[in-house]
């Protein structure tokens, strides 16, 4: 079993998104406060972002943000958290993510959320770390990306094991049952060790 205490959440910090978003993402805070797990986000007050931190702090668990200084500001960061850091870029804010997380849930977003999963989908395909990631898969919201990365596997882009580094489910508690479960695929040193006629 996993050791899960930080789980990092991307998510989407629009505010023109639908209440079933929004709902979802607070769902997704009163399983991580349900079971005194750490929220890891980017420090953000608006969307989906806001709606998770908000709830887990209600359901009295600790929240880290970590933003960096241009976005730092009264309409962008959220002003109640455990625990704020100002950092200098989004390369240190994603890196410092990383760093203190034990596990990577995406819900629903845009660019900066599916940028942030496949950066981290990608550290783990080439063995940069071990940790469970998953999505959240509201309302069918990823089943395209699902479809597009079986479409890359089918196609010969992306090997079988790597299908396997992604977890998802709609309901929050059990993707982080999936993601305490998880183990690492086998097979994965194939793709940075393969010979050409390998795959």
């Amino acid at each position: 079993m996993n050791s899960i205490n930080k789980v990092c959440v991307y998510c989407g910090s629009s505010d023109k998104v639908g209440e079933p978003y929004l709902e979802a993402a607070r769902q997704m805070g009163r399983a991580l406060a349900k079971r005194k797990l750490t929220l890891v986000f980017g420090g953000g007050g608006t969307g989906l972002m806001g709606a998770v931190a908000d709830t887990v702090l209600a359901g009295g668990a600790q929240v880290i943000g970590v933003i960096p200084e241009g976005f730092n500001t009264p309409q962008l960061v959220h002003h109640n958290l455990t625990e704020l850091c100002v950092v200098g870029s989004m390369h240190e804010r994603k890196a410092m993510m990383v760093d203190i997380s034990d596990a990577f849930v995406a819900l629903p977003g845009g660019f900066g959320t599916l940028e942030e999963l496949f950066e981290i989908l990608t550290w783990a395909q080439v063995g940069l770390h071990s940790k469970p990631v998953g999505v959240l898969d509201t309302m069918g919201y990823f089943d395209p990306l699902h479809n597009l990365i079986e479409h890359a596997r089918a196609e010969g882009f992306i090997y079988d094991e790597h299908r396997a580094l992604l977890l998802s489910d709609s309901d929050p508690d059990v993707l982080l049952d999936l993601m305490q479960a998880y183990r690492p695929p086998e097979g994965l040193e194939r793709w940075v060790n393969r010979h050409k006629e390998a795959r």
